[in-house]
């Protein structure tokens, strides 16, 4: 049976891709915070959320998208195809290793919800696995040729669990050019702990802005924050 989620100027068609539309994605893409971005870069863009959630945010941008899982290509493909954003948005069936050593240009906004089991034992499920799982030296490539491929005012966004954005912090530090720009610690309740993190990572030097991002007011109950957040993209609101 097919699973389609229905947003307000598109639908995705998640049926073949392990890893489905979630609020990860959704916030990612939401939260992004660039001035007018003319070329977006999607690293894993799995059923193609964010590419186009970000399409629909910035109407004049070029949005390319890579994504190496057979399945999740074509579903993003088909999903970037029947959207109202088809000729602004481009897939690229290939690994993000070859595609940053094949591309040449630069970028104004990277975003990224990228693997997040570091290190840890692989899937049963090989999508699963290339969807769920991976390894430091992803974030060492990510980082390294973000810094390569950013534009001057360019901005890296990803969306980690805490865990992990520690050791991405880490990593950054290591490459001379880029700083943590901007902190958002997302939490399910108010009083709850964060548990994930968005890092807008860029150039220049200034102490990184932080924010709190709460997603429930109690049970079942969205934040005015929220809903404002999202209203333009779903149904529900």
């Amino acid at each position: 049976m097919a699973s389609i989620f229905q947003f307000k100027q598109f639908s995705i068609d998640q049926t073949d891709c392990a890893m489905k539309v979630n609020t990860d994605g959704v916030l990612l893409a939401a939260l992004v915070d660039s001035d007018a971005p003319a070329q977006i870069l999607d690293v894993g863009t799995g059923t193609g959320l964010i590419a186009l959630m970000l399409a629909q945010r910035f109407p004049l941008a070029l949005i390319d998208a890579v994504e190496i899982d057979d399945k999740a290509a074509k579903t993003a493909e088909s999903n970037f195809f029947g959207s109202p954003f088809s000729k602004r948005s481009r897939l690229f069936h290939i690994s993000i290793e070859e595609y940053f050593l094949n591309y040449n240009g630069q970028y104004d906004l990277i975003v990224s919800n990228p693997p997040f089991f570091i290190n840890s034992l692989r899937s049963e499920d090989p999508a699963k696995g290339i969807a769920r799982h991976t390894n430091k030296s992803f974030f060492e490539n990510l980082l390294k040729e973000s810094a390569n491929k950013l534009s001057d005012k360019g901005l890296l966004f990803i969306i980690l669990p805490i865990e992990t954005s520690e050791l991405v912090k880490k990593l950054i530090v290591s490459i001379p050019k880029l700083k943590v720009k901007r902190e958002i610690m997302i939490h399910s309740f108010s009083e709850s702990s964060p548990h994930r993190k968005i890092l807008a990572i860029g150039f220049g030097i200034s102490e990184p802005i932080k924010n709190k991002f709460v997603i429930y007011e109690k049970a079942g109950i969205y934040t005015s924050e929220y809903r404002t957040l999202l209203k333009d993209f779903l149904t529900i609101f």
